[in-house]
């Protein structure tokens, strides 16, 4: 940009997911797009995604994967911009990709195709850009939205909001989206750690020990349930199960543990009559970890053989292994949370185009909104979506 004022038809915050998906879209139906990124490239959390190769959607991504105040308010998006859709664009651009467990789509190769892929895009758009270039004042006046980038003054009538939230501050993430919407009058939800490890304090330290276990469970919270790895940790709880389950987890509340999802509620009694002379920590150690059932069978703190056990206390030992309670005293906050729970209200925004109801020319796309996925390539389906919902549009 030089000169006085640079005038354009939309200033997008932010390029990540959500801002180059608006930007390829709106700059390819013919609007003068600029982009600004305190970040010298694009893409930053694009890159580090899916240890590295990017879980760029999932197939199964539908409104009851995710989280919101308003639990209808992602319908629209998710509804007119599909994984098929997104995927159909990786197909085009000759990106070779897999299916993994669940759904989840990654790349063969590298997260820096679907970088590329999104700025190649963007240049068919003629989309201008910004990077290492941090945002100034930000002024609304008579329709139009004033941003200071580098000195320098950009003017539309639309600005986009897809800066995220404050998940991984080691890769400029901040509540900036946050501070932004209040000052134009929305609301903001109370952001939270989110797809982040849980940890354990007090008596429950004793798990620490078995750093580095992992086994296959159902972790619950409240009435979110999810089927997959548990790891223990030097600090707690993490994996895939435990990760997900945090994102419905809040302060003060018990998790619940099934260490043993494919076995009935008595089986330790029919394990009795086959095998009399066994013990629990034996029982155990051929269903699970050895230092992990060694730890649960300490607790339990049965001991001698199955035979001498009464069947009352091998059911409630049956019964507690099926809901193993754990009280977390905290997460690994946002540090190492992948996305952030709640953001900008979704009840001052359109759903069918991501603007606000009362600010016009305001849209809010993205992880800045109050709408969070499951692990697992739902955030990233969000953000295709509701980029391509605003662009709509612009």
């Amino acid at each position: 940009m030089s000169g006085p004022v640079q005038k354009f038809d939309a200033i997008i915050l932010g390029a990540g997911g959500a801002g180059l998906m608006c930007a390829a879209t709106a700059g390819q139906r013919g609007r003068r797009v600029l982009v600004v990124d305190h970040a010298p490239e694009p893409g930053k959390k694009i890159l580090i995604s899916g240890g590295g190769r990017c879980n760029f959607t999932n197939v199964h991504a539908g409104p009851d994967r995710y989280l919101s105040a308003n639990p209808h308010f992602m319908k629209s998006a998710l509804g007119r911009y599909r994984p098929d859709d997104f995927i159909a664009l990786v197909d085009a651009h000759g990106i070779a990709w897999h299916e993994k467990t669940l759904g989840q789509l990654f790349c063969d190769g590298s997260a820096r195709q679907i970088v590329a892929m999104l700025m190649d895009e963007c240049a068919k758009g003629n989309v201008a850009f910004a990077f290492g270039a941090p945002i100034g004042a930000v002024d609304h006046a008579d329709g139009h939205y004033r941003v200071e980038v580098d000195g320098r003054t950009a003017e539309a009538p639309a600005l986009v909001v897809a800066t995220g939230g404050p998940s991984i501050p080691k890769l400029g993430a901040t509540g900036f989206a946050y501070d932004l919407a209040r000052r134009f009058g929305l609301k903001v939800v109370e952001p939270r750690p989110a797809l982040v490890p849980l940890t354990l304090g007090g008596d429950e330290v004793l798990f620490r020990t078995l750093s580095g276990v992992a086994t296959d469970v159902v972790a619950r919270a409240g009435k979110a349930a999810f089927r997959e790895a548990a790891l223990f940790t030097h600090k707690g709880l993490s994996g895939p199960a435990i990760l997900q389950i945090s994102s419905y987890w809040r302060h003060g509340e018990p998790i619940a543990i099934d260490f043993l999802p494919d076995r009935a509620a008595d089986w330790l009694l029919a394990f009795k009559k086959e095998k009399p002379r066994a013990t629990l920590r034996s029982a155990l150690s051929a269903a699970l970890p050895d230092r992990l059932a060694e730890t649960l069978a300490e607790r339990i703190a049965l001991s001698g053989e199955l035979a001498n056990l009464p069947d009352r206390k091998l059911a409630e030992a049956g019964q507690r292994l099926a809901g193993w309670p754990f009280m977390p005293n905290g997460t690994e906050g946002y540090a190492k949370a992948e996305v952030t729970v709640g953001g900008i209200a979704t009840d001052g925004l359109s759903s069918q185009t991501m603007e606000a109801r009362k600010v016009p020319g305001f849209y809010a796309i993205g992880e800045a909104v109050d709408v969070t996925g499951w692990l697992g390539g739902y955030n990233f389906q969000w953000a295709w979506a509701s980029g391509w919902a605003a662009a709509q549009a612009l």
